[in-house]
């Protein structure tokens, strides 16, 4: 079934622009053209993103605030291995599944810090790359309320894997 969905979908979007009198190929090629110019106005944003990672991580910025933040993630049980997860998955997706991948390779995925990685990785969000291409798709510049909410989501996130895993593998 799942083979054949996929297909089924833009078959039933073809004959809809059919039903519809509409020129499906026309659309499509501006979408195209618009999902273009969107990615060359975000690009900047995307770059001076991983840029700024980079020198984190290679300055020791990174090493610092996990010690810097230490104490409060261990009073909710986060394992100290997990603290540089904890704070990279908010800013890179694949720093933090690079990150994620490693702490399987070293301590395996049925280990308390492994099922704590899987369920913060799998309840997170890249929350400043998803800011900053949204915000950017549309031009704007002042997010005012998102970066605080969507931060204490993640943070919710980081404190609920450690409980999730607590309550349902002891």
């Amino acid at each position: 079934m799942s083979d054949w969905l996929i297909p089924v979908v833009i078959a039933g979007v073809l004959l809809w622009g059919v039903l519809k009198n509409v020129d499906v190929f026309s659309e499509f090629v501006a979408g195209a053209k618009e999902g273009i110019s969107t990615a060359c106005a975000i690009l900047p944003i995307l770059v001076g993103l991983l840029c700024l990672i980079q020198a984190l991580v290679a300055s020791g910025g990174m090493d610092a605030i996990c010690t810097f933040l230490a104490p409060a993630f261990q009073l909710i049980g986060l394992p100290q291995e997990l603290i540089p997860l904890a704070i990279l998955r908010p800013i890179s997706g694949s720093g933090a599944l690079s990150m994620y991948e490693w702490i399987l390779t070293q301590y395996s995925p049925d280990s308390s810090i492994g099922m704590i990685g899987s369920v913060l990785v799998g309840c997170s969000e890249t929350t400043f790359y998803t800011i900053a291409v949204y915000f950017g798709a549309v031009h704007i510049s002042k997010t005012r309320y998102a970066i605080p909410a969507a931060l204490l989501g993640d943070f919710a996130g980081v404190m609920l894997s450690v409980w999730t895993v607590g309550l349902f593998c002891g």
